[in-house]
């Protein structure tokens, strides 16, 4: 992987991380979100911006 794309990765999900943070949500089936793949985070991002009062 480039070191560009890589960047884009990591900033992508921080971006997110802080996101789902602030929305109160910490884990994910006992994982902490930075343990999580930008895939996995992606998935509960739209889950919860679809559903935010879940």
């Amino acid at each position: 992987m480039s070191k560009q794309l890589r960047l884009a990765v990591e900033q992508r999900k921080k971006y997110l991380i802080n996101y789902l943070i602030s929305a109160g949500i910490y884990k994910k089936n006992e994982r902490h979100l930075f343990e999580l793949t930008l895939t996995d985070l992606e998935i509960e991002y739209k889950k919860w911006f679809r559903n935010p009062k879940e």
